[in-house]
This record gives structure tokens, sequence and C-alpha cells, in this order.
């Protein structure tokens, strides 16, 4: 019986693999979508350049690892994102809360557009509204009137949070609610 109780305690194999989701990022130029990225991957704030094209990062989490596909935010790109949709299992959407009211208006667009994409429309969303540390930062719940979320998204799965840079741990806790979010919809009944 001894034995049977240490081999139990010491001989445990190597922890499971943790689940890996691949999801895509979007949002404008200037959003902070590299920022907040680089940042949940321990990189050096030092040297971000604004995103081009795409760039991938596997974003590690205790629960999971998220491969994240940043798309660029240019307008010459925004047209292209559609392109980079497939597989997805998530979409992250990063928005400037301080911007301008066109740069506002342009978001809302790009946002309304991907929450109707027949590739993105049953995923689940996490819509960060970035820079809640400048003076001109709207609240969440203005941003949730603006984009006119709850009719929009109605049915569909979406998270709004308010972050910054100065604040990674209530960015932590948003990506921990769309793993949650993830995890649960891989556990539905596939559907047909």
């Amino acid at each position: 019986m001894d034995y049977l109780c240490f081999k139990a305690l010491c001989c445990k194999g190597p922890p499971p693999p943790r689940p890996e989701y691949d999801l895509v990022c979007i949002g404008l130029t200037g959003s902070g979508k590299t920022s907040l990225l680089s940042q949940l991957c321990s990189e050096s704030p030092e040297n971000i350049v604004s995103t081009t094209g795409f760039s991938i990062k596997a974003v590690p989490f205790q629960n999971a690892v998220l491969n994240v596909k940043e798309l660029g935010g240019a307008d010459t790109i925004r047209k292209y994102w559609s392109r980079y949709y497939q597989g997805s299992q998530g979409v992250i959407f990063v928005l400037d809360s301080a911007s301008s009211e066109d740069d506002l208006e342009t978001a809302r667009n790009e946002l309304h557009s991907a929450l109707q994409h027949p590739q993105l429309c049953t995923l689940p969303f996490l819509i960060l509204a970035n820079h809640q540390d400048k003076p001109a930062a709207r609240s969440v719940q203005e941003i949730k009137k603006y984009f006119e979320l709850e009719p929009l998204a109605r049915g569909k799965r979406w998270i709004l949070k308010p972050c910054s840079l100065d604040d990674m741990e209530a960015v932590k806790d948003s990506f921990t609610l769309l793993i949650n979010l993830l995890e649960e919809r891989e556990l539905e009944p596939s559907r047909m």
C-alpha cells in the first residue's frame, strides 16, 4: 500500500500540455496591439514599431497558450484583414479609447465588419478599450454605447474591458476571461 502511495506521488508524468488557441488581433494603427502583446510576452517595451503586415506571437498563460496573429491596422492593410481570419478560434479587437472622433468611427466600422464576418461571427471576441491612462479616454460605458455593442453583438460571446500598459494585471485578467470563453466553446457539441 505504501508503495502505491509513493508511486502515485512521485511517478506522475509530465503535466498535460496546455491547450493552444489560434487568435487574430485587429485594430487601427496606434491602438496599442503590438505594445500589449509584447508586454504579455515579457518583451522589452523599447523599440516597439507598428506592425506593417502581420506578426505572430505565442502568448503563454498558466492554463493555455494563445497563438496570436496580429494584423497591422493601417488603411492600406485593413482591406486584407479577412484573408488572415481563416482558422481563428477567437478575436482580440484593440481600440484607442482616447482617439479622435474620426478614428473612433473607423474603429467602430471595422469592429462591426469583424462581428458580422462569416469566419468570425460565431467566435468569442475580446474588445480592449486601450489607453485608459490618457486624459481623453472614454469610459467602457461610453464605448459600449457608441459602438452599439448591445444590439449588434446580442447572442454573441464578447467581452469589453478597459486597459492600459500601466495595469497589465487587468489585461491578463481580460485574456483569462477570453480563455474561459474559448474553453466553453470547445466543450460545446459542434453546430452543423
